[in-house]
């Protein structure tokens, strides 16, 4: 709970700025198609729900889910200025998807999974939430080395998209458990300092079996 309100009041604040939050690019390589379902997970400012929005049409809907109240006011204010009618924000912690069974196309994701304390209950969400066949298209981070635990712990360097990251064969070891198939690494950046450790960004694409059991 510490780390949700450290995220919300980090992210709040961030809501009007015009830094850029994400680590990768998710959305260039979603190609959503019209009419689909899709799910914006940490959806921020609302910018990716709004390209999705004009790529799946009018017969299509998009839901950005997001626990900063700060950055969905900002994403409802951009959305209704933009009239766009397609597009619902909720409000929730990302282990929590507030969608039925079998119900999603596409989900998308920018550097937001890092930081929750249980990726397995994430990645298991997005599993229940997408329909046989479905996929994910999804930009986070990982580290080089285990993060030590007095960062792991530390809510504020969650918040800050560094201390909650996992190592890539711990990642990718998730994504397999959880049931996904045919993984692709779509793009992978050299390693870098963030915070107080060395991390690289990936974006990853996969997808729910077309008869999941």
């Amino acid at each position: 709970m510490n780390t949700i309100k450290a995220i919300d009041a980090r992210y709040s604040n961030l809501a009007q700025s015009v830094c850029c939050l994400s680590c990768g690019g998710a959305i260039n390589y979603a190609n959503p198609l019209p009419s689909e379902i899709c799910v914006d997970l940490g959806s921020g400012r609302g910018k990716d729900c709004i390209k999705l929005a004009e790529q799946v049409g009018p017969s299509g809907h998009v839901f950005g889910i997001d626990i900063s109240e700060g950055m969905l006011e900002k994403a409802r204010t951009t959305i209704v200025e933009k009239g766009i009618e397609n597009i619902d924000l909720l409000r929730s912690a990302i282990e929590i998807i507030p969608l039925p069974d079998d119900s999603v196309d596409l989900l998308i994701s920018n550097c937001t999974i890092n930081h929750t304390e249980n990726k397995t209950a994430v990645w298991n969400e997005v599993f229940r939430t997408l329909k046989c066949g479905g996929r994910f298209v999804v930009s986070d981070i990982y580290s080089l080395e285990p993060v030590p635990e007095m960062y792991k712990s530390d809510p504020a360097a969650v918040a800050e998209c560094w201390a909650g990251a996992t190592t890539r064969e711990e990642y990718l070891a998730t994504l397999r458990n959880c049931g996904f198939v045919d993984i692709a690494i779509l793009e992978e950046s050299k390693p870098y300092e963030k915070g107080n450790i060395i991390v690289s960004s990936i974006t990853i694409r996969g997808y729910k079996p077309e008869s999941a059991l």
